[in-house]
């Protein structure tokens, strides 16, 4: 079964659940500058600073749609959502009128765009396109723990890059996840990967009790990309729905 489903019409998230969502962010000019119209001032000056058209526009699709899905969550118009940022500037929402406070995350890389939501738990998403790695073993050794330089190593060139990549996503969603994006150490989150080549979390800051309180998840937004949750509590995927947007909802 494709793992990337159509949502239900109204979808709504409840406890101990997490929604993923992903889109192709080349969509037509008109959809662009109809979803451009909910975005605030300091987007849309944030956009303006991209240096190419191609960045902004990305830029532009993913935030707009990040508010569409919020405000179907919250039953809120998406142009009056308010955040507020992290030190590292991860948006939060200012006010949330949900009974649990709405966990959300956002990443994107090349023309996919991922989101992730949760209520209670922080939550990190990370996406990334497969492409060509030459220094993959370099960047390792340097970031990465010995056990999983090793593991890289072991491989077949061409099997190299995308593991590397796949472990990158899942360091990286923990590390958007605990609001500090690779300002953090990526050498904290230790891993292996099982037959299925899903993750096993082995220890977080050398701590091997404390992977107790996550769970991070792999999935493949689309040909030629690798992806990762990271949500802070013990869920099975099962309990995880992968959705595709499209503008219909």
């Amino acid at each position: 079964m494709n793992l990337w489903q159509n949502p239900p019409s109204s979808p709504s998230l409840q406890d101990n659940l997490v929604h993923i969502w992903r889109t192709n962010l080349d969509l037509s000019e008109q959809l662009v500058t109809e979803l451009a119209t909910c975005l605030s001032k300091d987007e849309i000056a944030r956009a303006s600073k991209f240096r190419f058209l191609a960045d902004k526009r990305r830029f532009i699709v993913a935030r707009s749609i990040l508010r569409h899905l919020l405000g179907d969550y919250l039953g809120i118009s998406p142009e009056n959502l308010v955040f507020n940022y992290g030190d590292r500037g991860k948006p939060q929402l200012k006010k949330c009128s949900m009974a649990h406070p709405l966990q959300f995350n956002i990443s994107h890389s090349h023309e996919y765009v991922l989101y992730g939501f949760t209520t209670n738990h922080l939550i990190g998403v990370d996406i990334e396109y497969l492409r060509k790695m030459p220094d993959a073993l370099k960047i390792a050794r340097r970031f990465f723990s010995p056990r999983e330089f090793q593991l890289i190593a072991s491989l077949k060139d061409e099997h190299q890059e995308k593991v590397f990549l796949k472990l990158w996503t899942a360091k990286e969603a923990y590390l958007k996840a605990v609001g500090v994006g690779l300002s953090g150490s990526l050498a904290s989150v230790d891993l292996d990967l099982d037959r299925e080549e899903d993750f096993r979390l082995l220890a977080i800051k050398g701590n091997t009790i404390a992977v107790q309180d996550w769970s991070i998840y792999s999935c493949i937004p689309s040909n030629d990309y690798v992806g990762a949750v990271a949500i802070e509590t013990q869920l099975t995927k099962q309990q995880i729905s992968f959705w595709n947007w499209n503008r219909n909802l």
